[in-house]
């Protein structure tokens, strides 16, 4: 059984108070609190085990070499890879997709090739290709969402023409919480011969994540949505797809030998890790994944379910309350309130302990396509209560009834 108090108390941050309210954090899709491990793990390498990795021959040096390149399996195990020389490390999902549109992309795609798009990515799965587009030339097709926010795996594939060269495409949406079922895209993509890349910052964190079973080519996370350290993540690329990637920076560590005339570059991946790497913080993405397997991702997933269920029922049932995003979806609830502001809303909830998140969410495609300006949204992790969602409930409902009695006043407004 799922123990969410013992969760807890793995959590020093959780104990705090905010506005003399006990603190709500609902914004783990933003960025994850960090259990003990992971802080004590990172205070540990510094105090006693800090050193430069790969190049020193004594203790210290080994033993942080050792310590890093652990995670580099514990990553590979996380997420069903091959093997280990399939992992890049980076600083994140935004660094991972920015290696492969520079490494592998940009040499590779001619002014008219094709990358296809969903409306529900990230910036950091837009941009990157936006910069193809500005300096080469290469064409961006985007897939509209289906009802409910559902992005239809056959409506990607229907997008792949002659001239596709990558599908890049979301695992979870960041806004609407939806899981897409990517391997579906890779199947056909592969039969169409189109490499598939995959954001997976959100859903790595709730669910089991097989890049085997999936079947794609490039899939990137991000280690501070994972309960890691900020500045940590890597990337899974497929042998062959690894094989086809030029390295991109240059500097120590990524080369065997350089001469006047030319360098003869690392094996994989090392090759595309130049100069000092972030030694401390990829050592505590290790602890945080470890931390993750021994819950078990499962029992994580159905917690995180749960409450987002109970949480999309109760505000359902709100007048002047609408949510986002289908009824099956990942720990992520975004809604607005009639009449409201979603950063007002979020101030407002502040006040509470409640912190959630307002905005775009650096997606701001998709809200064009939903036809709002700015969604309020509430993220759920593996050490949110029952109780914490019932609190958050109420105050959107006492916001919601307060804004329609106001609007109900002569010339009432907010």
């Amino acid at each position: 059984m799922y123990d969410v108090e013992a969760v807890r108390a793995d959590f020093p941050i959780l104990s705090r108070e905010v506005d003399g309210h006990p603190l709500v954090y609902l914004d783990t899709a933003s960025s994850a609190q960090k259990p003990r491990a992971v802080i004590e793990a990172i205070a540990e390498t510094y105090e006693n085990e800090y050193a430069n990795v790969h190049r020193g021959l004594h203790y210290l040096s080994s033993l942080a070499t050792e310590r890093y390149e652990s995670t580099r399996e514990i990553v590979a195990r996380f997420l069903g890879a091959a093997s280990e020389e399939e992992i890049i490390f980076t600083s994140g999902a935004t660094d991972a997709i920015n290696l492969v549109s520079y490494a592998w992309a940009a040499p590779r795609l001619r002014e008219g090739d094709e990358i296809v798009l969903s409306a529900l990515e990230h910036h950091a799965n837009i941009v990157p290709w936006h910069f193809l587009r500005e300096r080469q030339g290469v064409r961006l097709r985007w897939v509209d969402l289906g009802e409910g926010g559902t992005l239809d795996p056959g409506a990607v594939l229907d997008a792949i023409g002659p001239r596709t060269r990558l599908v890049a495409v979301s695992h979870m949406s960041n806004v609407l919480g939806g899981l897409v079922d990517v391997a579906a895209i890779c199947r056909g993509a592969a039969e169409r011969g189109v490499p598939v890349l995959v954001d997976g910052s959100q859903t790595a964190a709730h669910t089991s994540v097989d890049v085997a079973a999936i079947g794609c080519d490039f899939y990137a996370i991000t280690g501070h949505k994972l309960y890691g350290p900020s500045g940590s993540g890597a990337l899974y690329a497929r042998r062959e797809r690894m094989a086809e990637t030029r390295p991109f920076r240059g500097g120590g560590d990524m080369i065997r030998d350089v001469t006047r005339e030319g360098v003869v570059y690392a094996g994989l991946p090392l090759r595309f890790e130049a100069g000092t790497p972030a030694i401390v913080p990829q050592i505590g993405l290790g602890v945080a994944l470890r931390y993750l397997t021994r819950l078990g991702m499962e029992q994580v997933a159905a917690h995180e379910r749960g409450l987002r269920a109970h949480a999309r029922r109760r505000l359902s049932g709100i007048e002047g309350v609408s949510v986002w995003g289908a009824d099956d979806s990942g720990p992520i609830l975004s809604f607005e309130i009639a009449g409201l502001d979603a950063r007002k809303i979020a101030v407002e909830l502040d006040r509470l302990g409640i912190a959630t998140r307002a905005g775009s969410f650096c997606s701001r495609p998709l809200l064009r396509t939903l036809g709002v300006g700015a969604l309020c949204r509430a993220s759920f992790g593996l050490y949110t209560t029952q109780a914490e969602v019932e609190l958050f409930c109420d105050a959107v409902r006492d916001l919601a009834r307060a804004a329609v009695a106001r609007e109900a006043l002569p010339g009432g407004s907010v």
